[in-house]
């Protein structure tokens, strides 16, 4: 028997929170590995590393919103949602291995093999993660339960990507066999990820699928107009709310995957610390996620969601940059020693709580703008909404690595380089050209999200509206 209609038990958070195991999984690897993995092990140019990613990402600007348009108009039996949920799993994962598995190309042929992986695996994952993520705004209208859902959301997502990191880093790629340059460890890597995401998905898509009964219901079949969907589209993306929203959102991605992407060039060069440490320092960041499940739907409850998810971001925009700046400045443990380690363990571990607690909060407010949309429009674009803002996360694997990757070549950072290999001035400059760069784009993205408008007043506002007799 379905479950009555919003009802939202534990076992929901937990079968709708562990599909983000998939989406983390591939976000840890675009985001943290694959730039690092194909210039310095495979050997490929990072500015052409990060020009595949930008074409990638061109393509999703594309497929992001086709894909979310069609979820929330699509009619089966299955509903809306869970025929993309179920189709998914095989594709995302085979893509995935291969891309990880590159064959033995010339330069030319490498790259274009990398592009038609990283567009494939891009547009297939949007074909599962946009109609998943959608199912916050369908499974309850609660202003905070929504904000549990994300929570339990982002806490998966970010368990998973970590469970991916420290197995790559502890377990593919031991000292003993050459470390982050240990080729086949990556491929392993690669293979072992790939099983992780087809469980995710199908685990996910099966534990939710009671709810199909009680979620909402496309419109009624019309002949198809692109002129009419089109028009719908800009009619449903122009709502303000949102568009401070995805705005901001797009400019942290933007900082996001800068800091992501070099982060293990900074750990590898700049703090010097071993796979194994790199490894370990990932640890902490289980407790990290699991303390930010607990944290955010506190906030929701107490502050609000635009001001906790202001105030969180801020602190942690803040402290992003601060042990670059500290270490310029001759402030900070030497490389090599016990102190670094744990310094750097704790400002992470602190700055990565607030990130998650953070985004659940953004997330839950992108699914309010649904009903401030529907009362605007008379349409429930949930699929659109979060179209756009996946189409934001995964900037953060494409314009934020080509800004890292740009980087990395006005700076003429080496190939293939090992520890203590690379020029100290290089290093250096690493450092001086990332400080700013970041700084700028988490500016700008607090300064939009404060446009932001929906509290919980007017959410439980458009809610009354669309209860009243005709108005749905």
């Amino acid at each position: 028997m379905p479950p009555t209609p919003g009802q939202v038990d534990f076992s929901t958070k937990l079968y709708y929170g562990f599909g983000a195991v998939a989406n983390g999984a591939t976000a840890n690897g675009f985001n943290y590995l694959l730039l690092f993995y194909y210039s310095q092990v495979i050997g490929l140019r990072a500015d052409l590393v990060s020009l595949g990613i930008l074409i990638a990402l061109i393509v999703d600007a594309v497929s992001d919103p086709l894909v979310g348009y069609i979820s929330d108009n699509f009619q089966s039996r299955l509903g809306r949602r869970h025929p993309f949920m179920y189709g998914a799993g095989v594709p995302v994962a085979a893509a995935y291995f291969f891309l990880w598995s590159p064959p033995d190309l010339p330069e030319t042929e490498l790259f274009l093999y990398f592009v038609a992986m990283s567009v494939l695996i891009r547009t297939l994952i949007t074909f599962y993660e946009i109609p998943a993520t959608a199912l916050v705004a369908e499974l309850t209208e609660d202003y905070d339960k929504r904000t549990e859902l994300m929570s339990f959301r982002y806490f998966f997502a970010w368990w998973g990507g970590l469970t991916m990191a420290v197995l790559n880093y502890l377990v593919f790629l031991p000292e003993s066999k050459g470390g982050l340059e240990y080729i086949e460890g990556w491929q392993n890597y690669g293979f072992t990820a790939s099983i992780i995401i087809f469980i995710s998905i199908f685990v996910s898509a099966a534990g939710t699928h009671k709810h199909i009964p009680n979620l909402k219901q496309p419109p009624p079949k019309t002949g198809f107009s692109l002129k009419k969907t089109v028009g719908e589209l800009k009619e449903t993306l122009s709502n303000r709310s949102f568009f401070a929203l995805f705005i901001s959102a797009l400019f942290m991605a933007v900082a996001s995957g800068v800091s992501t992407s070099l982060s293990i060039y900074f750990s590898r060069h700049f703090w010097e610390l071993t796979s194994s440490q790199i490894g370990y320092m990932n640890l902490p960041y289980f407790l990290s996620a699991l303390v930010a499940l607990w944290i955010a739907p506190w906030i929701s409850k107490t502050l609000g969601k635009k001001r906790g998810g202001m105030v969180t971001l801020g602190v942690s925009f803040a402290m992003a940059p601060m042990p670059y700046i500290l270490r310029l400045l001759d402030w900070f443990p030497e490389n090599g020693t016990d102190a670094l380690f744990w310094t750097l363990v704790v400002f992470n571990a602190l700055e990565v709580m607030l990130i998650i607690v953070a985004a659940s909060l953004v997330a839950a407010m992108i699914a309010d703008v649904v009903e401030d949309s529907e009362v605007k429009t008379g349409r429930r674009s949930e699929g659109i909404f979060f179209a756009a803002n996946s189409f934001a996360q995964k900037a953060v694997n494409g314009l934020g690595v080509v800004v890292a990757g740009q980087i990395l070549a006005i700076i003429q950072f080496p190939t293939q380089a090992k520890p203590g290999e690379v020029a100290e001035t290089t290093i250096t400059d690493l450092a001086i050209y990332y400080i700013p760069v970041i700084l700028v784009f988490y500016i700008v993205a607090l300064s939009i999200l404060s446009l932001y408008r929906i509290n919980r007043a007017g959410h439980e506002a458009n809610l009354k509206t669309l209860a009243e007799p005709g108005s749905r």
